[in-house]
């Protein structure tokens, strides 16, 4: 079992103190890891991320999550709240430790949770430490305790402040703005890990509370991964039986569902202690090498090795697959403070030996099914080394082996990655200004030509063939799907500059798609950029000015310049050729004054879902989806 002792009495005992805040603020990407929208939600996700370890040891039930008007977010729970009695360290309150004293917090005790979700209480003193104000609340006792901090310094000693009969811990805080990029926060964002949580977390119910909109919604599940997965997969055609696992092993709980189906990209969701971990690692890693040793032994037994194939190879398995996969144990090692990846190293043993004991009984008990599978493996082989043949030949043709690069591809004169950017444009015109444009020492420009291929439907072969593919390749440098090298990147950002125009986002849609199924890293790593460029250009004598998307109410716009609707002249920019090279640098070229929009990817269930829709080759998909949103879209400019 994981948990052999329980506490029974959870006071301040129990608060261990490693050391104080001052780095958090000189050095906040190394407890967030950044300082831009992903930062600002990750406070979010720290604070709530506590809320659940109270779920997780079975004492919360209930969980909000507040955006409010004033820039605050507050979440909410009915844990066993934190401790109000002296600290025997530092003679101050529990409460007051463990919100301004670094890796202060119960999860230090090795048995006081049994599960820890968040870092330690690591998350409450670090967004302390980056919110221009904090209050926190503790229902305990009949009393009501409250201390507020400015910028992680207390206001005054924790203090009661009302009687109550509830119990409850209630924390507010609003990100510091001079720290962060930006603090408005993202309903959609909160949501998305608001409603894994609470898949996660089968019987917890959470709520999200967006006052700017007066929007609310609930998040609650009976079931476990299972349904999830079939939440997930309910709009593509499966291949097998759904398949399930949940076992206990050594400090291990491991639950994994997965399936296999029509989609033709790898899609797998892993979780450490319902920590959202997108780089996998040594659960995920376990997962896989069990599933290629289960097919690969079944397939040799039965024959079913094509000898022109040999054995199955992890991208052959994985091509077909939906799954998610999370495992629970008490120490966690994550390879860096968000927790993107796990480091236990002992973990992938014990998920490689659960799986593949239960696959291998699958499959012999399902042949039909298994044999089945396998056929669309056996696709998945023929097409990777028909794939190496054309990359191989696209090598040859291109001399890309050699360091040849693009012709039409204008470099930068600085030959380091660091710093370096690569503006895709569309066609001659916007690539003749774009060159005048530029800062020649570390920005490149790479143009193409029409519509590039819609690489959602299109063959890997047929992909490598194009041309316009094959210069976003070369120019990139870090190749595609396994062949991807980080390390071979040639510009810190590849930026998207097209026309702000329908074929101008159809063509960064056309894009977008290739990068997120062919150069996932490169998204993931934040390397990709959309410029955004002026929809207007507003001149009153001498006075002038830019209006940038979106743009409900043009008069509205203009009058908020300070212009009079009825005497200004208005330019509208159909194309970014026709903008001069002072007005292309000045609006969406510059660092210092241009609108750059980073390319993250939220919920990749959703953005693989939504690649497919709109890209795909199911027409009825797409049909319901124009239909569904058609009225959100109050203007087309055509």
């Amino acid at each position: 079992m994981i948990m052999e002792k329980r506490i029974t009495n959870y006071d301040s005992s129990q608060i261990k103190v490693l050391k104080w805040l001052e780095p958090v603020r000189h050095r906040p990407w190394m407890y967030i890891g950044s300082t831009d929208t992903r930062g600002l939600h990750h406070m979010v996700y720290e604070i709530v991320d506590n809320a659940v370890d109270e779920a997780l040891a079975g004492h919360a039930k209930s969980i909000t999550v507040g955006i409010h008007q004033d820039w605050y977010v507050s979440v909410e729970d009915d844990g066993r709240w934190i401790p109000v009695d002296i600290h025997p360290e530092t003679g101050k309150s529990a409460l007051e430790a463990v919100f301004t004293i670094l890796h202060a917090g119960g999860k230090f005790e090795k048995w006081v949770y049994k599960i820890s979700w968040g870092l330690h209480w690591v998350g409450a003193s670090v967004v302390n430490a980056l919110s221009d104000h904090l209050i926190v609340q503790v229902y305990r006792d009949g009393k009501i305790y409250q201390q507020e901090y400015e910028r992680g310094v207390p206001i005054y000693d924790v203090k009661v402040v009302g009687e109550t009969s509830k119990r409850w811990t209630f924390v507010k805080f609003k990100p510091d703005s001079t720290i962060f990029e930006t603090i408005k926060f993202s309903y959609s964002v909160i949501s998305t890990r608001l409603r894994q949580a609470a898949y996660l977390t089968p019987g917890i119910v959470f709520t999200l509370v967006d006052e700017r909109v007066d929007k609310r919604e609930r998040f609650f599940s009976q079931w476990w991964i299972a349904f999830w997965l079939n939440r997930l997969t309910d709009w593509l055609r499966p291949v097998s039986k759904d398949f399930y696992i949940s076992g206990e092993g050594n400090n291990i709980l491991i639950e994994i569902a997965f399936k296999y189906t029509e989609a033709t990209a790898e899609n797998i969701f892993s979780f450490v202690n319902n920590i959202p971990t997108p780089d996998g690692w040594t659960h995920v890693n376990g997962f896989k090498s069990a599933l290629l040793r289960a097919f690969n032994e079944f397939a040799k037994s039965r024959n079913l090795i094509d000898k022109k194939l040999g054995s199955f190879q992890l991208s052959d398995i994985l091509e077909w697959l939906y799954a998610i996969v999370t495992v629970k144990i008490p120490d966690p090692q994550f390879e860096w403070q968000t927790k993107g990846r796990l480091g236990n190293a002992y973990v992938k043993k014990e998920v490689d030996e659960m799986v593949f004991e239960y696959m291998k009984g699958e499959l012999e008990q399902n042949e039909d099914i298994a044999k089945i599978i396998i056929e669309k493996i056996k696709l998945s082989a023929k097409a990777r080394l028909a794939a190496k043949l054309a990359r191989e030949t696209v090598m040859r043709k291109s001399a890309i082996s050699f360091g040849v690069l693009p012709w039409k591809l204008t470099d930068c004169s600085i030959k380091k990655r660091e710093g370096t950017e690569m503006f895709i444009v569309e066609g001659d015109s916007a690539w003749g200004t774009a060159k005048q444009a530029r800062d020649s020492s570390f920005q490149a420009i790479l143009p193409l030509r029409g519509k590039i291929l819609n690489t959602e439907q299109a063959s890997l072969e047929k992909i490598m063939a194009n041309n316009e593919i094959k210069s976003l390749i070369i120019a990139i440098g870090a190749g595609i799907r396994d062949a991807y090298d980080e390390s071979k990147l040639r510009y810190d950002k590849i930026i998207l500059m097209t026309d702000a125009d329908v074929d101008g986002a159809h063509i960064r849609t056309l894009l977008l798609t290739f990068f997120f199924r062919y150069m996932r890293p490169l998204i993931e790593n934040e390397h990709l950029y959309i410029a955004i460029s002026p929809l207007y250009k507003i001149t009153q004598g001498k006075k002038s000015a830019y209006i940038y998307p979106p743009v409900e109410d043009l008069d509205e716009e203009i009058k908020n310049l300070g212009f009079d609707p009825t005497k200004v002249e208005v330019q509208r920019y159909k194309g970014l050729g026709e903008m001069n090279a002072d007005q292309l640098w000045e609006t969406t070229m510059d660092p210092t004054k241009r609108r750059l929009q980073k390319v993250t990817i939220a919920d990749a269930a959703q953005a693989d879902k939504l690649f497919r829709v709109l890209m795909g080759e199911e027409v009825s998909l797409r049909k319901n989806f124009i239909l569904t949103h058609a009225k959100k879209v109050k203007e087309l400019d055509i």
